[in-house]
């Protein structure tokens, strides 16, 4: 069966569109009103910076709700239309299950995203996310290695770090020289330092030889370099300091230094219940074979630009941003290239190719002249 004719369509006709006739939707009175959440929250967990920098940049007026300009500590819903500079956000509005990362780091790295000086970051290693940004769950002074957590939720990290909660912190210490009992005994019962008195919940000595000694400590605050100050008030300086527990999470074997391991789902449920949190409502994601291998095999972080925030970036103007169209799209097929105006030189000694240069037609093979005949 012949293909029907098709026929061309007019370019200048105008195009016939169908014609709908769209009615409003009621709106139930009684109905309770939808949850609101804060936008300058919902924009740091998108990603786009901390919650300071997003006051700060709802403050610029580069963020609108609804084609009005927004407020600080103005409450957004779910079919709120938030843009930024003109271009639709998609934010988080439902809770989902936060990220933990397990590090061991080595010596020689800072915890902090802005140093002036440059050095190695331990932010500069860490994996992307699509949605919201990794908080490192206390500090590690540059010589110090060991266990550092990182999540992707604020108030799971604000449980492991505020000193009204108490969470243990245990590290592994070797000084140059060795403890009496009478200073032991002293460490537990507390040492006036130059920022108010500190004590060790335990301490425990596990061996050495020659002139270095381990000892075991136990603490419940994190003051700057305060297991190193504690030594120190005994003129006994610390030679290597690691921190092998921080609450509940332990530092694996496994993870040696200078490598990463992320909690599987049900481990990040459990700190979750742990630190009396809410748990996301929703089911756990179904993850295939290769993501589960790779959840819960070590990997070496290799270093990254790390993501900048968007206060920090000027803002799109309108004017400079062209429409897309179809025919803008490359095709490697359509690409030309660039017509140099300028002739070639072409070389002194270039040599022509002559007849004597083409080999001869071979012989036609017997079977190939018989071919085709009957």
């Amino acid at each position: 069966m012949a293909r029907p004719f098709k026929t061309q369509r007019d370019p200048q006709a105008t195009p016939r569109r169908p014609k709908t006739d769209f009615k409003k939707i009621e709106v139930d009175e009684n109905a309770p009103p939808a949850p609101t959440q804060r936008l300058h929250k919902l924009l740091a967990l998108a990603g786009l910076g901390s919650r300071r920098d997003m006051e700060l940049l709802i403050e610029s007026g580069r963020v609108t709700v609804n084609g009005k300009p927004a407020v600080v500590g103005q409450g957004v819903t779910e079919h709120d239309v938030v843009r930024l500079d003109s271009r639709p956000l998609k934010l988080p509005f439902e809770a989902e299950l936060p990220q933990v990362l397990i590090y061991h780091k080595p010596e020689g790295e800072i915890v902090s995203q802005d140093d002036p000086e440059g050095r190695a970051s331990v932010f500069d290693k860490l994996p992307k996310i699509k949605h919201g940004k990794w908080i490192a769950i206390g500090r590690l002074d540059m010589n110090t290695s060991g266990l550092l957590i990182f999540t992707t939720s604020g108030e799971l990290a604000n449980h492991f770090m505020h000193p009204r909660y108490e969470v243990e912190r245990e590290y592994a210490v070797r000084i140059f020289g060795e403890l009496t009992e009478g200073q032991m005994t002293q460490l537990t019962e507390g040492i006036e330092l130059e920022d108010g008195p500190a004590n060790f919940d335990s301490i425990r000595p596990q061996g050495g030889e020659g002139a270095n000694h381990w000892y075991q400590v136990i603490l419940r605050e994190g003051r700057n370099r305060e297991v190193r100050r504690l030594f120190e008030a005994f003129q006994l300086p610390v030679s290597r300091l690691m921190r092998v527990r921080f609450g509940p999470v332990n530092l694996p074997p496994r993870v040696k230094r200078g490598t990463m391991l992320k909690l599987e789902q049900k481990e990040v449920v459990g700190l979750l219940e742990w630190a009396g949190l809410p748990v996301p409502k929703a089911p756990l994601r179904q993850l295939t074979q290769r993501e589960k291998d790779k959840s819960t095999s070590v990997f070496v972080p290799k270093v990254r630009k790390q993501r900048v925030s968007a206060l920090d970036r000027p803002p799109r103007d309108e004017g400079d941003r062209k429409p897309f169209r179809s025919n803008d799209r490359p095709n490697s097929a359509s690409k030309k290239p660039a017509v140099n105006s300028s002739k070639p030189k072409r070389p002194a000694n270039r040599r022509v190719r002559q007849g004597s240069d083409l080999s001869a037609p071979a012989m036609q093979k017997k079977s190939d002249r018989n071919r085709g005949r009957g």
